[in-house]
């Protein structure tokens, strides 16, 4: 049973979203939230497996909560449902740790279908959220971080997984073009996510343009 805090400063949103969710027999609601710090005590209290997490609510804001849940390796995934797409708050938010994003119209099956994606270890970005993020790193609206990750532990098999991972590529079309096993690319996958310290293949695709290895309009490599 998939463990699941709703966290939203709208009733009325909450009490929906929670219907969706309880109305599933794998997954159950274990809290709602009006704010952040109400969520992070919830969390403790509850322990869930994924949070759906608003970003701008009074008091402590989403991105706050959503760094302190993530701040803890045996924390609950986020999953970040807001109705602005362009809130740079949402890129901020998946480079602290959050493991998805959707807008809140998104239809009942996708939200269902995210809820699962990322409480079994994966990230997933609403198909709008992935073009909005290549291009602001395009135009220069996302800056580096001050501290890049340190590449160096990366071997050369992994970089190129990394590179062909945030291009897009599943495990098994990576696995195709260099000639290797699916298994052994998810190997690879959860040794470089390790080296990287990232949560998912989320941040790891972040981390790829934060650091120059994929740039805006990088094609798959070819087969």
């Amino acid at each position: 049973m998939i463990r699941v805090l709703v966290v939203d400063d709208q009733p009325v949103v909450r009490a929906g979203f929670a219907a969706i969710v309880d109305a599933e027999p794998d997954l159950t609601v274990v809290g709602e939230a009006a704010d952040g710090a109400d969520a992070l005590d919830q969390a403790d209290r509850s322990r869930p497996d994924v949070v759906l997490m608003d970003i701008r609510m009074p008091g402590m804001d989403g991105l706050t909560a959503t760094a302190r849940l993530t701040a803890d390796p045996a924390g609950p995934r986020v999953l970040v449902l807001t109705t602005f797409d362009l809130d740079a708050h949402v890129f901020e938010a998946l480079r602290v740790g959050a493991s998805g994003f959707l807008l809140k119209d998104a239809e009942p099956a996708d939200l269902l279908h995210a809820i699962r994606v990322v409480a079994a270890g994966d990230g997933l970005l609403a198909p709008t959220v992935t073009r909005r993020l290549i291009d602001a790193f395009a135009t220069g609206a996302l800056t580096p971080p001050a501290e890049p990750v340190e590449l160096a532990a990366l071997t050369a098999r992994e970089r190129e997984v990394l590179v062909r991972l945030a291009t897009g590529l599943t495990n098994a079309e990576i696995g195709a073009q260099l000639g290797v096993a699916t298994g052994t690319v998810k190997a690879h996958v959860n040794a470089l996510l390790g080296k990287l310290g990232a949560r998912d293949r989320v941040q790891a695709t972040i981390l790829a343009y934060d650091l120059g290895l994929v740039r805006p309009g990088t094609r798959r490599p070819p087969a």
